[in-house]
């Protein structure tokens, strides 16, 4: 690929990625990067010498008839050296492969025809409980898609097999990976970008490792130096805790707090009461003011067993959490028990080591204490916000 040589030689490159909400930036990763940020950085890790420019064209709900409609104004206007398209999943529930098949052939035409070269990524596979996205009429499409891309001798990214190969052989791994049935975590995420990487660079490569984001909380860090009103929506104790560190660190904030308490509930009712409080309700009643952050707290009490369920419904807590859409974003601090519960036993560190996986998932900030600290909460809340708000 031409693509390789102007990496190499360090001359300026830049990539469109280009789909649907598995390429866009939404909830699933923590809404501020996806795998076109994962892909930028393992590239420069391959080749530091290279001048990249990543842009994300994914957009939540298309299929690749959307895909082509708006490929002029969203992918051709940037110029793109490389555009990577992934497209499949929702076509599956919408359209058929003879579509899928017409769409990416018009979109592969359009992209040499630009003087762009283009790779083709398979819709990852997806787990058995989406009744209109099931696993076999999946297989089908991803064919296809393998199918263009033969036929355009283009390099194919067969993401399907790759994620299949993880469902069947290893489902520990494989329920690290998803947000949902059908869209993929940061975990997952990075798997895509080190998967392209080995596409382009012909090396093998581990999962990319991706910098810590400043300021790691935007919204709050806006309100507050602007001086606005800022709304919190915590579980408790860590309602308290926050409003105690933010107000430490600008006496002057405007803070209105909505809290509910977590305290001898378990993960699945959580869960709910995460729905019923978070993106969810705001949904269903859109005249109420949003929260600008939301205080996860989860007692190391609550995860009784550390297993596949526990695991999914900790995840979902996170997810009704956070924003589903984009704009303006809140921000979503899980705080951790270590924090406000002393002497943790065993059982509550491995608690914490496993909701610290599913965070990490998620590609989101977090507050823990580590051994060697042994300041008061507050405190210890305030500093790490201090460094979170920095940029």
């Amino acid at each position: 690929m031409q693509i390789v040589h102007s990496l190499e030689t360090g001359k300026p490159v830049k990539i469109v990625c280009f789909g649907d909400s598995i390429t866009g930036q939404y909830y699933h990763t923590g809404g501020r990067r996806a795998w076109t940020q994962a892909l930028g950085q393992t590239l420069r890790e391959l080749y530091p010498q290279s001048l990249i420019e990543m842009i994300n064209a994914g957009i939540g709900g298309n299929t690749s008839a959307n895909g082509l409609e708006r490929m002029d104004a969203d992918v051709l206007a940037h110029k793109p050296n490389l555009i990577i398209a992934m497209f499949g999943m929702n076509d599956t529930a919408r359209l058929t492969t003879e579509d899928l098949r017409s769409n990416l052939r018009q979109i592969v035409q359009k992209a040499q025809k630009s003087g762009s070269e283009i790779i083709l990524m398979t819709p990852n596979a997806v787990a058995g409980n989406d009744p209109i996205r099931p696993p076999e009429k999946l297989k089908a499409f991803a064919e296809t898609v393998r199918e263009v891309a033969r036929e355009s001798d283009l390099i194919l990214v067969d993401t399907h097999q790759v994620y299949a190969e993880v469902r069947e052989t290893n489902p520990s791994e494989w329920i690290r990976l998803m947000s949902d049935a059908i869209h993929p975590n940061m975990r997952g995420h990075r798997l895509f970008a080190s998967t392209l990487g080995e596409a382009i660079s012909g090396r093998k490569i581990a999962l990319p490792e991706l910098p810590v984001l400043h300021p790691s909380l935007p919204r709050l860090k806006a309100l507050l130096e602007s001086n606005q009103l800022v709304r919190i929506s915590a579980m408790t104790p860590g309602a308290g805790l926050i409003e105690s560190a933010i107000l430490d660190l600008y006496p002057n904030a405007h803070l209105e707090i909505k809290t509910w308490d977590p305290a001898d509930k378990s993960i699945s009712e959580l869960e709910e009461e995460a729905k019923q409080n978070g993106w969810f309700h705001y949904n269903e009643n859109p005249d109420l003011p949003k929260p600008d952050l939301t205080i996860v707290a989860v007692p190391s009490s609550t995860f009784v067993t550390l297993d596949r369920q526990t695991y999914l419904s900790y995840g979902w807590v996170i997810n009704w959490s956070q924003s589903f859409g984009n704009e303006p974003r809140a921000d979503c601090l899980p705080i951790l028990p270590s924090v406000w519960e002393n002497s943790l036993s065993e059982s509550a560190r491995a608690a914490e080591q496993f909701a610290l996986a599913g965070i990490l998932d998620k590609d989101l900030p977090w507050i823990q204490r580590y051994p060697e600290d042994r300041s008061p909460a507050v405190t210890l809340i305030a500093k790490t916000l201090s460094e979170m708000l920095k940029d």
